[in-house]
């Protein structure tokens, strides 16, 4: 019996980016749009394209364009603002640009929401970043309203809204999500907006005990808000790069995963800090569940005691990173999506099954097929002796 607790899962990536320094920023930002196209053949169900201003490193500062690109070389694949940076926008501009998405992707965009990350980028826009949070609970509630139809009228300290509607409906009854790391702050919020949730330290070794206890919270402010939320919309987050060996994997990291991480480790509170050499790293990014830099099968393992932990989810998305060169990472998402996607969402089941039967008959199929082989030849031999 398939329950919530057991659905199968589906499988996206998420954007930051992050780009080496020494990369060319052009190319990048085309791998970034082709990623869209060879993801979708390979069966992935979202792609997500974050926000930033500044740091040099996360070089897309409009998830919007992206997605607009990217829509245009798929079929498929759900495309996702991951995130659009509310407090540094003014919610009925946004609000405008995304309905125009939906329309321009025919139902295949979801709008991610945030409160924004970079300090820089705050700095540059004005902003004290101690207000990111409430501001970006400010600009949601107004936004859903707009996106309902609305006319809404609102004066804040930061922004100011006289008589504003869209004059566009939206295309779609497209999702909207909203962002979560250690606190109960974002589940909190999906719960009480009636948005799905996109849990970002869901491997981190403090936010995944908490993950059991964020959906409690999400449930809880649902039901005082008419809401009823569902784990099949809920989204969990983590790195992970994938190689027909522990040994290839760790070689093909060296080109980026150990710089990645010294690089976050000046902007997240629960980063791993700075190591000595990349192999080092890996092992503790293994050993300590905070993500798989290995094999399929410690794919399946991670995302196994994921869903355990959580209770069951319905998204997984990969961390996109320039953790190794592009084609092996490409090589790591096809290899993913060939060998740890199908054993995760039960493709594999009726298929193993039907061989497994095949096995357990010995050779009683290629002897049947021998005497079938045999009764055609002696009747054709009859055919042509009653010619005769």
């Amino acid at each position: 019996m398939t329950t919530e607790a057991n659905a199968p899962m589906k499988f996206g990536v998420f954007l930051g980016p992050h780009h080496k320094i020494g990369l060319n920023p052009n190319l990048a930002i085309q791998r970034d749009i082709e990623l869209a196209e060879y993801l979708d053949r390979l069966g992935y169900d979202e792609l997500w394209f974050g926000e930033h201003h500044s740091s040099g490193v996360e070089t897309v500062a409009s998830p919007e364009m992206m997605i607009a690109a990217a829509a245009q070389r798929s079929t498929r694949i759900k495309l996702g603002t991951g995130v659009c940076s509310l407090p540094y926008h003014h919610p009925l501009m946004l609000a405008d640009r995304i309905v125009q998405l939906d329309h321009m992707t025919r139902g295949r965009m979801i709008f991610g929401a945030g409160p924004g990350q970079l300090l820089d980028d705050a700095t540059m826009l004005g902003i004290e970043p101690s207000t990111q949070r409430a501001r970006m609970e400010e600009a949601l509630e107004i936004i859903l309203r707009l996106f309902a139809g609305e006319t809404v009228t609102a004066k804040t300290e930061w922004f100011t809204i006289q008589d504003g509607v869209l004059q566009l409906a939206p295309y779609s009854d497209f999702e909207v999500a909203v962002t979560a790391s250690v606190s109960a702050n974002g589940p909190a919020l999906a719960g009480r907006l009636g948005a799905s949730l996109l849990s970002l330290a869901a491997t981190d070794p403090t936010g995944i005990e908490r993950l059991a206890s964020h959906w409690e919270i999400v449930q809880t402010e649902a039901a005082a808000n008419g809401h009823t939320p569902a784990r099949s919309t809920w989204r969990l987050l983590g790195p992970m790069y994938i190689a027909e060996t522990l040994e290839q994997a760790k070689a093909d990291v060296r080109y980026g995963l150990k710089w990645i991480q010294d690089f976050l480790a000046h902007l997240v509170p629960t980063a791993l800090g700075v190591f000595d050499n990349s192999d080092d790293l890996v092992d503790v990014i293994n050993e300590s569940g905070r993500g798989v830099i290995g094999t399929p099968d410690m794919a399946v393992e991670q995302l196994t005691r994921l869903r355990e932990k959580s209770g069951g989810f319905g998204t997984y998305l990969l961390q996109g990173a320039d953790y190794a060169r592009f084609p092996n990472m490409l090589r790591s998402y096809e290899l993913f999506a060939e060998e740890v996607v199908p054993r995760m969402n039960g493709q594999l089941k009726p298929l193993e099954a039907s061989f497994a039967r095949v096995e357990s008959s010995g050779k009683a199929g290629a002897e049947a097929t021998a005497r079938s082989q045999a009764e055609a030849t002696a009747r054709y031999q009859d055919r042509r002796t009653a010619q005769k």
